[in-house]
């Protein structure tokens, strides 16, 4: 296996378009636990933690351009107010130690159906940011999960940035596990109403081949929520938003649990991201708990 490090964007880009079979590699959580069980020998690996730039997060415009290797304690502690969802997502990444070296490009980039990062990216449309020695391109989080760990990243492109926008409303996120730390999620969801727009985004995680909107629950809430006041929904609408999150899923049975069983507990934090953020919007809050 040929190890490659370099230690300029430019040079990432290039080793790239040379190795296109490369796997990239920086906080490795994902990475070395496959090579590690012998799951997966890939032909070469580029080491990025030299690269300056990675582990950085600005303002962009309004929103926020957080640099794929930032890792998740950072979004915890600086991004709370900015990426509230997204905050709770990567407070709820498995342990401390984890939680140093993870990243929402490493979620990106593995696409396994169940990263906490992909249910805020989506509910937010957030955008990633694509780069290669031909350019960069920027994709929308609901147009870059193609099919089981397939996304619309090509051979000879490294994940640069996600460009989250400012939150316009509260944001929800909320997941069950098989207890609550170290675990991978049963199943996920992340609720962001925007305020400016009228509109509602939802994000499902570990129901589906990928990770996944529910788009018929988005334009039912929207139509139903009180935008001047946000005054309780009733609970017949409630209860409909869950269904069709729900509905919108496509899960399977395996260790973690039956597909019966993720519709069931996607319905309840559906119905309960709903109402809490309706609570918080109430309240005139965008924080998420």
């Amino acid at each position: 296996m040929e190890f490659l490090s370099p230690a300029t964007w430019e040079e990432a880009l290039a080793a790239k378009s040379e190795r296109p079979d490369a796997v990239p590699i920086m906080g490795g959580t994902d990475v070395m636990v496959e090579i590690n069980f012998d799951r997966r020998r890939p032909p070469a690996l580029i080491d990025l933690t030299r690269v300056p730039g990675l582990r950085e997060w600005r303002a962009d415009g309004d929103g926020v351009r957080l640099g794929a290797g930032v890792p998740y304690t950072g979004i915890v502690d600086a991004l709370g107010g900015a990426a509230p969802a997204l905050a709770a997502a990567a407070r709820s990444v498995a342990s401390p130690q984890i939680r140093n070296r993870g990243s929402v490009g490493g979620n990106l980039g593995g696409a396994s159906p169940a990263g906490d990062a992909h249910p805020p990216l989506l509910a937010t449309d957030a955008v990633v940011e694509l780069a290669s020695v031909g350019g960069v391109r920027r994709v929308p989080a609901r147009e870059f999960y193609l099919g089981p760990r397939r996304t619309a990243r090509r051979d000879d492109e490294l994940i640069a940035a996600v460009l989250l926008p400012a939150p316009a409303g509260p944001q929800r996120f909320a997941k069950v596990g098989t207890r609550n730390a170290m675990v991978i999620a049963v199943v996920s969801f992340a609720l962001a109403l925007d305020a400016r727009s009228r509109t509602v985004g939802t994000g499902i995680g570990s129901a589906g081949p990928t990770p996944l909107r529910a788009p018929g629950a988005e334009e039912f809430a929207a139509a139903e929520f009180d935008w001047e006041g946000g005054a309780p929904l009733p609970e017949s609408a409630v209860h409909r938003f869950g269904e069709l999150v729900a509905a919108a899923a496509r899960p399977i049975d395996d260790v973690r649990g039956s597909a019966g069983y993720r519709r069931h507990a996607l319905a309840v934090l559906a119905r309960r991201a709903l109402a809490r953020a309706a609570a918080d919007y109430r309240e005139g809050g965008a924080r998420c708990a």
